[in-house]
């Protein structure tokens, strides 16, 4: 440490033990000191503001508050000042010498009713300044009082001790000098602190001034000479758009401040800004694509809206504050006072934290609401670029159910659907009287879907049935279990209950009658493949189908499961027949002597239920072999 005239003190106990830690454990970027000098200057100068609202005069020549950043190469400095509320000796040795005290913090403490309501700090990060000795072998902070005529120098190399004597200062504030270590020079490089600024602090209350030597050569040759002239920059000339006002802010800069934050090519689906007052003050401005981001749908996807405390940029992805099923959301939250670690890069687990979740949330998700009502064509196109996103909401989630459900879009056999795709409103005004049940079908793909074999007895009774053919529907209906009262049924359940009395009654008696030979040899065939084989009447076109049993994982779950790493088989599934069916017709009319030629047929009916379910089939080449004899048999 330099000499200085003065009283030599020792740190508190708990910095001498913690500050070595803290200088290289705790910041993840030593960029992080900038930020935190920075705002602790404007800290200074909202108590400054604050102290003299009801004596203006107090401030006396010097009303316009700054906060300077200079460089000085030469010397080898980063100075970092304000004309804030300053401070003198007794707090200069308290805030600084003693880890985790804030001035700020005992400054909110001291307030009472409407000032404590009124006042808005940052306040609790007591321990940022001792950020300034992860890049600086000596810090020097001279400060001066508002009010006092007296200044104080403390000085530090960030060991065990600090030594505190009178200085000389013109005016109020605090003035703070980092001697950097030489492996840190590249931040008295103007280029690399205007990014750190741009970067943490562009939406600070205050006027933020760079200044810095530019050296620039003019004429050639022997008469080239340098020439050197101070510049000052204003860095954050820009407003904080969340700050204002939504009435005093156009489209065009909502769409720019989107492409600020998002580096997105397309303009936002939609956005929403609010700004929330009371216990938990805080504001929220937050955008929708309307393109799906870049590997939305990889574990490694970067997601989280950006985090700002008092307009001091915190987090680039703050993942607590949205579901993951909202994580294509870009924006910002900024809040008046977050618990964060003693970092400020690890949000906390807190009530304002889970309100914060809760609002923003809720905001989206009636954004989205209000433009799908609005502009339906619009919100489809959208649907089908991130609506597999939202509907992994359903997954151990309760509060969003009904906001969730109102959003969905479904393809349907309803021929006249608008876009081709419908929601669950829409769905259950078009329902006869006479069905009591939301009925659903899983599959591959649209066109595997609309040709499977359980649409046709729905279809004969014009019944509409909601086409899932999203990786994530077979899952979503785990927990998507009624809308409006209406239980959700998927067709390809063995139990569905759509046959007439009198069909019933002559499926039964052929089960008995002419097919019970037929039923039980063809389970023999497959008993390790089939759990039961029976009639059906529900079948009009198809001459077999496989269903499941009621409750039941479906086989395309099964599948999926499986794919995923899973040991276990499929199980066994339910073969019904069409009795109607030329193919079932003729299988009855064959003798006992046909044996090989009833087998090939009960292959073929298996096989046939397995592709028109969607199923890989176990010998694809059997399977071409077999048609072909069936073919060159013909009936």
């Amino acid at each position: 440490m330099s000499e200085n005239a003065g009283e030599k003190m020792s740190f508190q106990t708990e910095v001498s033990q913690l500050l070595h830690l803290m200088i290289h454990s705790l910041y993840s970027h030593k960029e992080i000191f900038v930020r935190e000098l920075i705002s602790n200057a404007a800290d200074a100068i909202d108590q400054a503001r604050f102290t003299t609202l009801s004596d203006p005069s107090a401030l006396g020549d010097d009303k316009d508050f700054a906060i300077d950043v200079k460089l000085d190469k030469k010397a080898g400095t980063v100075t970092v000042s304000d004309n804030g509320i300053g401070m003198d000796r007794d707090e200069l040795i308290q805030n600084l010498g003693t880890i985790a005290r804030s001035g700020t913090k005992a400054f909110v403490q001291g307030l009472s009713g409407d000032q404590a309501k009124d006042m808005s700090l940052i306040g609790q990060f007591g321990v940022g300044f001792y950020s300034a000795f992860m890049v600086a072998d000596e810090v020097t902070v001279t400060s001066r009082r508002l009010g006092s005529d007296s200044a104080w120098k403390w000085t530090s190399e960030g060991t065990g001790d600090f030594t505190i004597a009178p200085a000389e200062k013109e005016s109020r504030g605090t003035e703070i000098v980092l001697h950097l270590r030489k492996e840190e020079e590249d931040y008295l490089e103007d280029w690399t602190v205007r990014d750190v600024v741009r970067k943490y602090s562009e939406f600070v209350s205050w006027p933020l001034r760079l200044t810095w030597e530019k050296t620039t050569t003019e004429g050639e040759g022997d008469d080239r000479k340098e020439k050197s002239e101070t510049v000052t920059e204003t860095l954050n000339s820009k407003p904080a758009l969340w700050r204002q006002s939504p009435s005093s802010v156009t489209e065009e800069q909502y769409k720019e401040f989107y492409h600020h934050i998002s580096r997105a090519p397309g303009d936002p689906l939609l956005w929403t800004h609010t700004k929330v007052e009371g216990t938990n003050e805080f504001s929220v401005l937050a955008y929708v694509p309307s393109k799906a981001p870049y590997g939305i749908f990889q574990t490694d996807f970067v997601r989280g809206v950006k985090l700002y405390v008092k307009r001091v940029f915190v987090m680039d992805e703050a993942k607590e504050l949205l579901p993951t099923w909202l994580r294509f959301v870009q924006g910002v939250v900024d809040s008046e006072d977050l618990p964060l670690n003693v970092s400020r890069e690890i949000l906390q687990d807190n009530k304002q934290v889970d309100a914060i979740r809760k609002h923003l949330t809720k905001k989206v998700l009636e954004s989205l609401q209000k433009f799908s009502e609005e502009k339906p064509d619009e919100y489809a196109a959208w649907w089908r670029e991130l609506g597999s996103v939202l509907k992994e909401g359903f997954y151990m989630n309760w509060q969003f159910l009904d906001e969730l459900k109102a959003l969905l879009r479904f393809g349907t056999t309803f021929a006249d659907a608008k876009n081709g795709l419908t929601s669950l409103k829409e769905y259950v005004s078009r329902m006869p009287e006479s069905q009591k049940e939301i009925y659903v079908l899983t599959g591959e793909s649209p066109e595997a879907v609309k040709h499977s074999p359980h649409l046709e007895a729905l279809e004969a009774k014009g019944y509409e049935v909601l086409l899932m053919t999203d990786p994530v529907d077979e899952w979503m209906l785990q927990f998507l279990r009624e809308f409006d009262g209406k239980r959700f049924r998927n067709i390809a359940e063995g139990d569905l209950d759509l046959a007439d009395a009198s069909d019933k009654k002559k499926t039964e008696e052929a089960e008995k009658g002419p097919f019970a030979g037929v039923l039980a040899a063809l389970k023999e065939r497959l008993k390790d493949s089939l759990s039961e084989v029976r009639l059906t009447s529900l079948l009009k076109d198809s001459p077999s189908r496989l269903v499941s049993d009621a409750g039941s994982m479906s086989l395309r779950m099964e599948q999926r499961m499986k794919s995923f790493g899973g040991e276990q088989g499929l199980s066994k599934r339910i073969l019904e027949l069409n009795p109607e069916h030329p193919v079932c017709k003729h299988l009855l009319a064959l003798g006992d002597d046909k044996a090989d030629e009833k087998n090939d047929w009960y292959d073929y009916l298996y096989d046939q239920a397995l592709i028109a379910e969607g199923a890989d089939l176990p010998d694809p080449g059997s399977y071409v072999k077999l048609v072909n004899r069936l073919l060159a048999k013909g009936f």
